[in-house]
């Protein structure tokens, strides 16, 4: 078995691989197992990394999203059959591109309107679309072209965002085909008309707030911004530089900085709190969130299969979360049904049920290299069992 002392060494060799700063939560059934935090939070003035030290979550945002999603399903809010059309107008109608016979495109209606399983499932047929670039898919052209007006207003709410969008024609008919992307936007949208407030304001009041998360925002808050780790990009010739500045302004108050909903940012004990609540039942330090025969739901796999990929060898798709369905593919010492997800610059979570189990990794980096970091994190944080 690992012990604390291994992955501290562990997290040692990352900084010494060149990885700025990096934290590592792991928790059972309400009990740190480990704690820790590695290297500096930024390369210029060397402060550590901390216990107060904010990271970027990016696409790992969806696991609150999805949670709160989950919590108003249960509440009986909407039921997973309903379209989306129905609480988002625009989106009671789609189009989708149909191959002719001769190789053309056509654009023709949708057989069914999107449901918000498929919403959950990652199956709405949508990928994301977050620049102008020059691509020769016409799904992705179709998204560029509804996004342009908004693209030169140069800010836009989430509700602007949705209706843009709603005009693009899908890859493919709704619930048909997994396509990582704008699912979430439609998710957060749905939150937003469901609880009649802002999808981060309804975070807060259903999630964090009950679960004592004051650490976790989408907006800049009292000295968050100087707590905020600096993001690196390892250029080509391997040197740390300076990550673009993009995706921080998303972090600002004010209109002008809106675009679309913002991701979080969150330390690692605080997003801890939710994972662990996930792991246990759906309860933290006395807080019921939600109920846990939901939690088995989300994480049931609906992709009639695994991915087959590398990195996600062995995990299936539930709603809204990574499954884990074939140990011996992905080479895993995990629990089968446990689930979590990947953030973009390098943070890593998972829940596992059957051992009250909880793991939140964290680092900051573009490229993330996630293929060395997260499989090295998930052997060594299960080997403390």
């Amino acid at each position: 078995m690992s012990t604390a002392k291994d992955l501290d060494t562990l997290l040692e060799s990352f900084i010494k691989r060149g990885l700025p700063g990096c934290s590592l939560h792991v928790m059972q059934n309400g009990k740190t197992l480990y704690e820790g935090y590695k290297g500096v939070s930024d390369l210029t003035t060397k402060a550590p990394v901390t216990k107060d030290s904010l990271f970027r979550l990016a696409s790992m945002s969806k696991i609150p999203l999805y949670t709160t999603l989950m919590m108003l399903f249960e509440k009986g809010k909407f039921l997973l059959t309903d379209p989306v059309g129905d609480y988002l107008p625009d989106w009671k109608s789609s189009t989708k591109y149909e191959k002719q016979p001769d190789g053309t495109l056509q654009v023709v209606p949708t057989s069914r309107p999107i449901l918000i399983k498929d919403v959950l499932t990652m199956k709405c047929g949508l990928p994301y679309c977050n620049s102008d670039g020059p691509t020769d898919d016409p799904v992705m052209k179709g998204m560029q072209e509804c996004m342009r007006p908004l693209w030169a207003k140069g800010h836009y709410t989430l509700q602007e965002h949705l209706s843009a969008v709603s005009k693009a024609p899908l890859a493919c008919d709704p619930g048909e085909q997994w396509i990582y992307g704008f699912s979430s936007e439609i998710a957060a949208g749905l939150i937003e008309v469901i609880c009649d407030k802002p999808v981060n304001d309804a975070f807060k009041d259903l999630l964090f707030d009950p679960l004592g998360m004051t650490d976790t925002a989408a907006i800049f808050f009292g000295d968050a911004k100087e707590r905020l780790v600096s993001l690196y990009s390892r250029s080509a010739d391997g040197k740390l530089v300076p990550g673009p500045d993009f995706f921080d302004k998303k972090h600002l108050p004010g209109a002008e900085n809106e675009a679309g909903w913002g991701r979080l940012f969150s330390t690692g004990s605080d997003l801890s709190r939710l994972m662990q609540m996930l792991a246990c039942g759906g309860s933290f330090d006395g807080v019921k969130i939600m109920g846990r025969k939901t939690i088995d739901l989300l994480r049931c796999n609906t992709l009639g299969g695994a991915f087959s990929d590398t990195y996600n060898a062995g995990y299936g798709y539930g709603y809204g979360f990574r499954t884990l369905i074939d140990k011996a593919a992905g080479n895993l010492n995990g629990s089968l049904g446990a689930f979590g997800w990947t953030g973009g610059f390098g943070s890593w979570c998972e829940a596992d049920p059957e051992e009250g189990l909880s793991i939140v990794y964290m680092h900051n980096l573009i490229p993330n290299d996630e293929g060395y970091y997260h499989p090295r994190v998930r052997n060594a944080a299960y080997g403390l069992l």
